[in-house]
């Protein structure tokens, strides 16, 4: 397959009538899939209502066929189509935080969508990206759009073009170049059918920002890894991961020393992957900062990236710091455990 690549400026007003927007809009009515950036990672959409184009993201991705996809949107007036009501708190959550990083589980209609598209749940994830590129898109072909990020299944999400070509050139229809992504990790899940909405998978907008809006919510006990049928993207399976083995490291600083030297005195190449703050501090193979300890947004913002700089060296395993689990941190740190497959050294 030939995949198209179209190179769009992310300036509201210059994508307006774009013919590029046009032709990546035209294929998504075709039923093609089409990678796009949005405030978090790139995503790879397809129309939701579409059997053949759920198949051909689920193709192109290698992902499980369980593993249901988030629903996006450009007018929230789409949703009357496939969601039967709006509770409260999702309309107060809409209010606060949409466009953003933020994906609302909602009872969904019968037959509204694509059976493949929600993994034959009763629930649809909903969301409307924070990015001119998507939401042009969105408003051009003026379909709900199921779209996971647009990576191959298991590695680290894409936040930049390139990253989606290194993946998915010839697999796919086409890539919109809209330049790097900001958040850098995936957007928040919050199931609203429950009576206390509950945190499915932590992502750009925190719990603490959550409360503020709507008092208490809970966090699904398969965060902490109990095995449940997933309602949400990123829930079972492994994901995220280098081509390395990735450990967590337990013991701050000295700990991500020890082990490190114990593995380079078996004769291992090893990587670390630490923050602005402490890099210089190590010794191995390969280094990598992905932001500052001080500002973990930062690090949230280019963790997929780094994680992907680490496949260009013949490392035997990668070590990584580990972070606060409050705020952004969390999300972070849900990644890392997933992209660990919940490996840690406590050393």
């Amino acid at each position: 397959m030939d995949t198209k690549c179209w190179i769009v400026d992310n300036i509201v007003e210059k994508l307006k009538n774009n013919p590029q927007i046009k032709q990546a809009a035209k294929k998504l009515i075709q039923n093609e899939v089409v990678a796009f950036p949005t405030e978090t990672v790139y995503g790879l959409g397809g129309n939701a209502g579409s059997d053949e184009a759920v198949e051909k993201i689920f193709t192109a991705k290698g992902r499980p066929s369980d593993n249901p996809l988030i629903i996006h949107i450009a007018d929230r007036g789409q949703m009357d189509s496939f969601v039967t009501d709006l509770p409260e708190v999702a309309l107060q959550l809409m209010d606060a935080f949409w466009p953003g990083p933020l994906t609302l589980i909602l009872q969904k209609k019968e037959q509204a969508l694509s059976e493949k598209a929600t993994a034959g749940l009763g629930t649809v994830g909903v969301r409307m990206p924070d990015h001119p590129v998507a939401l042009a898109i969105l408003k051009e072909c003026g379909l709900p759009v199921a779209a996971p990020s647009a990576n191959s299944s298991g590695k680290p999400s894409p936040t930049t073009a390139e990253h989606v070509a290194a993946d998915l050139n010839g697999k796919i229809a086409g890539i919109v170049d809209g330049g790097p992504t900001g958040v850098g990790v995936e957007s928040t899940v919050l199931d609203c059918t429950s009576p206390v909405p509950v945190i499915l998978r932590p992502g750009g907008v925190t719990k603490e920002q959550l409360e503020e809006v709507i008092g208490r919510i809970e966090v699904d006990p398969a965060l902490m890894g109990a095995e449940t049928k997933p309602k949400s993207p990123g829930m079972k399976y492994r994901h995220y991961a280098p081509e390395a083995p990735l450990y967590l490291v337990a013991g701050g600083i000295e700990g991500v020393q020890r082990v490190a030297q114990k593995y380079r005195q078996e004769g291992k190449r090893v990587g670390i992957l630490a923050t602005d703050e402490s890099a210089p501090l190590y010794e191995a193979e390969l280094v990598l900062a992905c932001g500052e300890r001080s500002r973990l947004e930062t690090v949230a913002a280019s963790l997929y990236d780094t994680l992907r700089l680490f496949n260009d060296h013949q490392l035997d395993l990668i070590l990584s710091e580990m972070f606060p689990e409050e705020g952004v941190g969390h999300a972070v740190m849900n990644r890392l455990m997933k992209a660990a497959g919940n490996k840690v050294i406590t050393d």
